[in-house]
Order: C-alpha cells, then structure tokens, then sequence
C-alpha cells in the first residue's frame, strides 16, 4: 500500500528501512524522519504523517517508540476541545464598554 504519494512510500519500504535501521543498530531510535533519509527520500506536504506514523507503529521491530510514535492515551481521544481554556475565543469575551 501507498503511504506518501508525494514521494512514492509504501508501507513495505517503511518495514524494510525500520529492520535496515533495527540491523545496524539495536538501541536507534527510529523517526520518521530517519526513515524518510534511509530511503533517500524527503518529506513533502505531511499530508501522509498519520498514516506513516501508523505504519511504523504496527512494525514489530520499531522497539522503543520516541514520543510522537507512542499511543495516545484514551482521556485525549475522546477530548472535544483542543485543550483551551473556556471563552479563549474573543467572541466569546464579555467587552467592557
């Protein structure tokens, strides 16, 4: 499957480069920006970062995940704001007159 179409990723160049990595050296830490060097290729619009980052979840020999590849705990899923204080929008804003 097709990952980056800007770049041409499949999910299969993404397993090959994490067991390339995990290969050459057993305590990296592998990002995707690393993945995206290993393949000598760049990153273009981001548009392909969740389902990148999901594919490198499901690869078996990631090991330890940096931050940005670890599970999001299930209190933040089910969020449905961003994390802003109520009435953060100007709008929302009683103006004194």
């Amino acid at each position: 499957m097709i990952v980056c179409h800007c770049t041409m990723i499949s999910d299969h160049d993404i397993r090959a480069a994490i067991d390339w990595m995990r290969a050459a050296d057993a305590q990296t830490i592998i990002t995707p920006g690393k993945i995206y060097h290993a393949l000598g290729k760049r990153a273009d619009c981001g548009g392909c970062m969740p389902l990148f980052l999901d594919t490198m979840r499901a690869c078996d020999k990631l090991g330890v995940a940096p931050p940005i590849l670890r599970a999001r705990t299930d209190s933040k899923k089910d969020a449905t704001h961003e994390g802003r204080r109520q009435g953060h929008r100007v709008s929302q804003r009683r103006t004194a007159l």
